[in-house]
């Protein structure tokens, strides 16, 4: 029996961790290909440990299983994107709209792989439902969202909502908790004047990311225990 950390097999982390170091070393070419012309390239170094590192851990908690290749998608997204909008304010469509397309054919393929259609039905109604929540949220107070933020939240709702519904409101409630702690926090150190000066895509990416490998656990135990 292979030795296991977790759900992972490790020979699973070895390789994940390998695959993200790989993945990462050529993210600062798709971050200046999709980013305003002039700007200098991110750090080879910290995104390939970046990457590195969010491939281990998205693998040590899924474990092997049809969904993991999705979620390590959702990984590389997040990178770049957090990259880009701390960077230049900014969440290009050549990036969120195809992974919005990507992400649903990997989580059609984990589906079949699980025999979960539920799944998937209930991730394409999260994705709607949150588009629709942050597109409200925009129309209300354009100046704190912006229609990329819009078109993030239909993307981290398709994977968050895949895990559950409780992953999706765990995972909604941390991307506005941690946007609000960051953005009183640039403040508060005096290095924004408004909450518009602070890109919100990286809080709501980390809040996704943390709500899809723990929110409906969290949820189901301490959150809503009555409702599961």
């Amino acid at each position: 029996m292979d030795p296991v950390v977790g759900e992972a097999p490790v020979w699973l982390l070895l390789a994940a961790g390998a695959a993200g170091a790989v993945t990462g070393w050529f993210l600062p070419g798709l971050v200046l290909r999709h980013s305003p012309a002039g700007g200098a390239a991110p750090s080879r170094p910290v995104l390939t440990a970046a990457t590195a590192g969010l491939f281990l851990l998205v693998a040590a908690v899924l474990g092997l299983s049809w969904q993991l290749p999705a979620h390590l998608f959702l990984v590389v997204v997040a990178v770049v994107l957090t990259v880009i909008d701390l960077r230049h304010h900014l969440l290009p469509n050549a990036v969120v709209l195809p992974a919005l397309a990507v992400g649903l054919v990997l989580l059609a393929v984990a589906a079949i792989g699980d025999g979960t259609w539920g799944a998937l039905l209930r991730a394409v109604l999260g994705a709607m439902a949150l588009f629709g929540l942050y597109l409200v949220l925009a129309l209300i107070s354009p100046a704190g969202l912006g229609m990329g933020d819009v078109k993030l939240a239909a993307v981290l709702g398709l994977f968050l909502a895949y895990q559950g519904w409780g992953a999706l409101l765990v995972g909604a409630l941390l991307m506005s908790v941690i946007g609000a702690v960051v953005g009183l926090a640039v403040l508060a150190l005096g290095r924004g004047g408004r909450r518009s000066d602070v890109p919100f895509g990286p809080s709501m990416l980390a809040g996704a990311l943390v709500g899809v490998l723990w929110g409906d656990r969290f949820a189901r135990e301490l959150l809503l225990p009555g409702l599961y």
